[in-house]
């Protein structure tokens, strides 16, 4: 079972995640083959810290809950919040397996907040599926009740990030900053 975390950074919470760094990677390490993706999303200024993604293969939502909240950042108390849900991976791969690698245009995370019937089940035909890095509908712990979209998305601004969604399918869409995460060499 696949699943969407994004930790929320809680205000002022910036001297706290740099403290901590060495312990959020340690921990992420021991999940090395069961990610999908990750890294931090940023303020609209591109180096402020906002968040973190972490997409991951794990056994069920009791072990996904344990993974989001046990995390040594969230247990510091750096995250205001956390959005856990389980995800469908439409492109059968990593963020490791994009072939446009982590650099180059700027990417995003799309997160579409579901309401009504469910959007965006296929992945997006044209000239943008090329620019997807991740992508893939949210759902209920059970499987049962769509609840939005997820996409991590190479993209020129934010405006164009946002087209991989559906318009008007959506009860919010939220556009944030995101690199490739892991450790830094």
């Amino acid at each position: 079972m696949m699943f969407f975390c994004y930790h929320r950074d809680r205000p002022d919470s910036l001297e706290l995640r740099l403290q901590l760094v060495e312990e959020h990677w340690s921990y992420m390490d021991r999940f090395e083959r069961e990610l999908i993706a990750r890294g931090p999303t940023f303020a609209e200024d591109g180096e402020t810290p906002t968040g973190s993604v972490h997409i991951v293969d794990l056994p069920d939502p009791a072990t996904a809950r344990a993974f989001a909240f046990d995390e040594p950042t969230y247990q510091a108390g750096a995250y205001r919040d956390v959005l856990l849900r389980r995800w469908h991976d439409l492109l059968g791969r990593t963020m490791w397996d994009f072939p446009g690698g982590p650099t180059g245009e700027d990417r995003y995370l799309v997160l579409g907040l579901g309401a009504g019937p469910a959007a965006d089940l296929d992945v997006p035909s044209g000239p943008r599926a090329a620019d997807l890095i991740a992508y893939g509908p949210l759902y209920s712990d059970d499987d049962t009740a769509w609840l939005g979209t997820a996409a991590l998305v190479r993209a020129a601004d934010p405006a164009t990030a946002r087209t991989v969604l559906t318009a008007g399918r959506y009860a919010a869409v939220e556009v944030h900053p995101w690199e490739f995460g892991g450790r830094r060499d």
